[in-house]
């Protein structure tokens, strides 16, 4: 993401080999930015930023637990606990979504 590449000039984390050029950059993941002198043009883009949701649908769980677990030995798991429907996981893993 763009966003990504929106990194200070003098905090810039070199991604890349001398000469390397914007296509050989980018095609390894990095960012690449060669309009200031002297800092890396070719660096890592910062990290995404992400979160942890209980997804909606339930439908769409993914079991975490056991038939009968406690809703706190499943946060204690880390996990979602939702006691409905009937016919899906109560105890469930969280979806991870970027912001």
């Amino acid at each position: 993401a763009k966003c990504q590449c929106k990194v200070v000039p003098r905090q810039r984390t070199n991604c890349g080999y001398p000469g390397i050029s914007a296509a050989e950059c980018k095609k390894i993941g990095c960012c690449f930015n060669a309009s200031i002198p002297s800092v890396p043009w070719c660096y890592s883009p910062k990290p995404k930023k992400v979160r942890k949701v209980c997804p909606n649908d339930p439908y769409a769980r993914i079991n975490c637990g056991h038939p009968g677990i406690k809703p706190r030995d499943c946060t204690k798991k880390g996990c979602c606990f939702r006691a409905h429907p009937a016919g899906v996981p109560w105890c469930f893993y969280h979806r991870v979504v970027e912001e």
